[in-house]
């Protein structure tokens, strides 16, 4: 979601949720959850060998889906910041420069895009689908109590920008001025807000490489 968020005060955060519908009550859980949620998968991919595809291309395709996936979310923190780390619910500007100017959710498309990457590198194709079935149902509650929330507080200034940038997927560029360059975040930052993700792909990458050759 094309936003920038500041810490809240965890007690307004769980009140104000706590009047909203069971299924939106679900998305915010999941918000703060979200970081830890994908570990059954990765714990998959490391301990299930059964119906590992033997065809020498997967893996290669599996790296490309990973550096699509992560370029994207690249390019999306660089024009959103650090501040893509927040579990609160606390609002900053709208963000719609950028890739946040195609789609309303270009995270969360990379990294269902970073896990079917990984399922071809562990060969396990099977298993890609069914990652895109778990993730898809967690980041739609999310993104509907997002959207929810920045329907609430930012009325007619957010149902414009939905209105104009599709949900999922990526629609025609925006003739809305786009945000100057001002506003994007350096390299420097970029890469030291996407420091976690990076880490965790090398080693996702290396516990792989030991699943398959110790």
């Amino acid at each position: 979601m094309g936003l920038r968020v500041t810490l809240a005060h965890p007690l307004a955060f769980h009140e104000e949720n706590s009047s909203r519908p069971l299924f939106l009550r679900f998305g915010a859980w999941l918000f703060r959850q979200r970081s830890w949620i994908p570990v059954p998968l990765a714990l998959a991919l490391l301990f299930i060998r059964a119906g590992e595809a033997s065809s020498s291309l997967v893996s290669p395709l599996g790296a490309t889906m990973v550096a699509c996936g992560e370029g994207l979310r690249l390019w999306a923190v660089r024009h959103i910041g650090v501040i893509s780390r927040t579990r609160s619910d606390r609002l900053g500007p709208l963000v719609s420069a950028g890739p946040f100017g195609l789609i309303r959710n270009p995270l969360y498309i990379g990294n269902i895009a970073l896990w079917i990457g990984f399922a071809l590198s562990a060969r396990l194709v099977w298993i890609a689908p069914i990652f895109v079935a778990v993730l898809g149902i967690e980041y739609h509650a999310i993104v509907r109590w997002e959207e929810w929330l920045l329907e609430s507080r930012r009325g007619e200034e957010y149902r414009a920008y939905a209105s104009r940038v599709p949900r999922w997927i990526p629609g025609l560029p925006s003739t809305t001025t786009p945000a100057a360059d001002r506003d994007l975040y350096t390299w420097r930052e970029t890469l030291f807000s996407e420091r976690g993700t990076l880490v965790a792909i090398g080693v996702g990458y290396l516990l792989l490489w030991m699943k398959h050759h110790l």
